[in-house]
C-alpha cells in the first residue's frame, strides 16, 4: 500500500478518534467542575455545528491552497484543539473554544483528505481507497471513547495531552512524505443543500435521509447522555465506559462485516424495521441498569441494532438515488450531522428534566421511525425503477 494512503487513513483516524476521544471525559469534567449538564450536549454539538458550517469553505480553500498544505493547516489546528483542552480542562469558555476549533479543523482534514484521494485514485481503484477510509473512521469511533476512557483514569487530561502529541508528529511526518497530487477533480465541497437535492426529494428516496437522521439522532442521544445516567446509576468511571464503548465497537464491526452483507437486495426494508425494534430494546435496558455488566449488554444491544441501521441506511439509499450517489450521500451527510447538531442538546436536556426520560423517549422514536419505512415501501416513486 503506498505511503500517502497509509498517511491519509492515519488522518482520518485521529481526526474521529478526536470526536469518539471526549466522550468518555466530557460528563467527568462538567460534573467535577460543576457545570450545569447541559453543557455535555452543548460541547458535543459545537463541535458538529462548527464542522457542518464551515465544510463548503473548506472545499473552495481545497481548490486553491492544495491538498496537501490544507492537511498540514488542518493537523496543526487539530492539535491546538487538543493542547487547548489539555491546558484549560476546568474552564468551561475554554472547552468550549477547543470544541469550536476541532469541528473547523476536522471539517479541513475531511475535505482534503477525500479531494487528495479523488486526485491520486483512478475509477478503478477509487472505492477501495474509500473503504480504506471508511475503515479508518470506523476504528478511530471505536477506539476514541475507550482511549479516552482508559487514560482518562490517570488524568483527565491526559488524553488530549498524548493525542495532541501524536498528531504534531503526524503533522511532522505529512510534511515530509506527502507530496501535492496532480490535480484531477474538485474537492468534496460537502454543500449544506447539495445541488440536485430538489430533485432526489420529489422520489421515495427522501424517506431514507429522515431515516438517516433519526438514526443518527438516537445514536447522538445515547452519546451524550450514557455516562451521566451511569454514574447515578451505577457510578461508572470514564475507564469502564471506555471499556463498554470499544466492546461495543465490535460488536458493530462484526454486525457490518458480518451480517450486513449475507443481507439479499430487495430485503433491507424488512431489516431497517428489524434494526430499530432491536435499537428500542436496548434504549429501554437502560433505565434497568444494576451492574456494569448490565449496562455493557444494553449497550451492545443498541449498538447492534444502531450499525445495522446506518449501514443498510447507505446502502439502500445509494441504490434508490438513481445513480445521483454524490448528490445522496451530501444528502445523507447533511442530515447526519443535523442529528448531532439536535440529538446531543434534545436528550441533555430531556435529562436534567427526568433521566429515565432519556431512553423512553428514545425508544419511541426507534419504534415511530418504523413508520418511516413503511412510507418508503407503500409509495413507488422511484429512481431505481426509472434508472
Amino acid at each position: 500500500m503506498k505511503k500517502s494512503i497509509l498517511l491519509l487513513m492515519s488522518v482520518q483516524f485521529f481526526v474521529y478518534l478526536g470526536f469518539g476521544l471526549i466522550i468518555p471525559i466530557l460528563p467527568e469534567v462538567v460534573v467535577q467542575q460543576g457545570f450545569n449538564k447541559m453543557h455535555v450536549g452543548g460541547l458535543l454539538t459545537v463541535y458538529s455545528l462548527a464542522s457542518f458550517f464551515t465544510a463548503p469553505l473548506w472545499g473552495i480553500l481545497s481548490d486553491k491552497m492544495g491538498r496537501k498544505k490544507l492537511i498540514l493547516v488542518g493537523l496543526l489546528g487539530f492539535c491546538t484543539s487538543f493542547l487547548l483542552i489539555s491546558l484549560f480542562i476546568d474552564s468551561l469558555t475554554m472547552l468550549y473554544v477547543s470544541r469550536v476549533v476541532g469541528g473547523l479543523f476536522s471539517g479541513a482534514l475531511y475535505t482534503a483528505v477525500t479531494g487528495f484521494i479523488g486526485d491520486m485514485s483512478t475509477e478503478e481503484n477509487r472505492n477501495k481507497y474509500m473503504g480504506f477510509m471508511g475503515m479508518s473512521i470506523g476504528l478511530g469511533f471505536i477506539f476514541g471513547p475507550a482511549i479516552g476512557g482508559l487514560l482518562g483514569h490517570y488524568s483527565l487530561s491526559l488524553p488530549f495531552t498524548a493525542s495532541a502529541i501524536l498528531i504534531f508528529l503526524l503533522f511532522i511526518y505529512a510534511s515530509v512524505v506527502l507530496v501535492e497530487p496532480e490535480r484531477l477533480g474538485e474537492a468534496n465541497k460537502r454543500a449544506i443543500v447539495p445541488k440536485g437535492a430538489s430533485t432526489l426529494f420529489k422520489y421515495r428516496v427522501r424517506y431514507l435521509f429522515l431515516f438517516s437522521f433519526v438514526v443518527t439522532f438516537l445514536l447522538a442521544g445515547v452519546e451524550s447522555t450514557l455516562q451521566l445516567f451511569q454514574m447515578d446509576k451505577i457510578n461508572i468511571t470514564s475507564a469502564q465506559l471506555g471499556s463498554l464503548f470499544l466492546f461495543s465497537g465490535f460488536v458493530d464491526f462484526l454486525v457490518q462485516g458480518g451480517l450486513v452483507r449475507r443481507i439479499k437486495d430487495g430485503s433491507e426494508a424488512k431489516w431497517l424495521m428489524i434494526a430499530q425494534i432491536i435499537t428500542a430494546c436496548g434504549l429501554l435496558l437502560f433505565p434497568f441498569t444494576t451492574s456494569l455488566a448490565f449496562a455493557g449488554f444494553a449497550l451492545c444491544v443498541f449498538t447492534a441494532g444502531n450499525a445495522l441501521a446506518r449501514t443498510l441506511t447507505v446502502s439502500l439509499t445509494s441504490k434508490e438515488s438513481g445513480g445521483k450517489y454524490g448528490t445522496a450521500a451530501g444528502i445523507t451527510y447533511s442530515m447526519d450531522n443535523m442529528g448531532r447538531i439536535i440529538g446531543p442538546l434534545f436528550f441533555t436536556w430531556v435529562f436534567t428534566m427526568q433521566a429515565n426520560s432519556t431512553y423512553f423517549i428514545s425508544a419511541s422514536l426507534a419504534v415511530v421511525s418504523i413508520l418511516v419505512i413503511l412510507l418508503f415501501k407503500s409509495t413507488k416513486k422511484t429512481l431505481r425503477i426509472s434508472e
